[in-house]
């Protein structure tokens, strides 16, 4: 595998996480979807505003993957009030992992899950959690060969479609 960095997202970083979110959401979601809700979500999931705030958020990191200095993959981390559910203080939710395309299966996202999991030992929480979308099945097979388990189910909203994502976690 090529040399992958992975470094804590800040401020000056705000114009990759833009651009690497909005493109590996696409690389990802683009052929399931119809172009209306793909554009309104990255429009909105993905603003200046938004990802600014996010990254201004002390309850949320991110961490972005490089090789040679480009931006491949990123990786956004939520704890108490800022998950998206849950809100449990002895939880960490991954929000998102998302890498580019062309490097699925370099390992690139088990680096960055590696950094989820020892953030979440140093914040010594009781268990990792996520959605990740039921018709995502790449995605499940990593969580659960990463020995994630099912627990419920939620809607995420992509513009007008209401999707089912399965609810996994982790016990540490």
């Amino acid at each position: 595998m090529r040399l992958v960095e992975i470094k804590r997202g800040t401020i000056n970083d705000l114009v990759d996480l833009i651009d690497i979110g909005r493109k590996t959401f696409y690389e990802t979601f683009a052929k399931d979807n119809s172009k209306e809700n793909m554009k309104k979500y990255l429009e909105e999931g993905f603003s200046k505003d938004k990802v600014k705030a996010e990254i201004n958020d002390p309850n949320s990191m991110f961490y972005l993957a490089r090789i040679r200095n480009q931006v491949i993959g990123y990786l956004k981390l939520n704890f108490g009030q800022s998950q998206t559910e849950m809100n449990d203080e002895s939880s960490l939710e991954i929000e998102r992992i998302y890498v580019l395309k062309d490097l699925h299966g370099e390992g690139v996202g088990q680096k960055l899950y590696e950094k989820a999991l020892e953030i979440a030992r140093e914040k010594d929480v009781n268990y990792i959690w996520l959605g990740v979308w039921e018709k995502n099945p790449r995605a499940i097979r990593f969580y659960e060969k990463n020995g994630f388990v099912e627990f419920d189910k939620h809607i995420f909203r992509l513009g007008d479609d209401d999707q089912t994502d399965i609810m996994m976690r982790l016990k540490l």
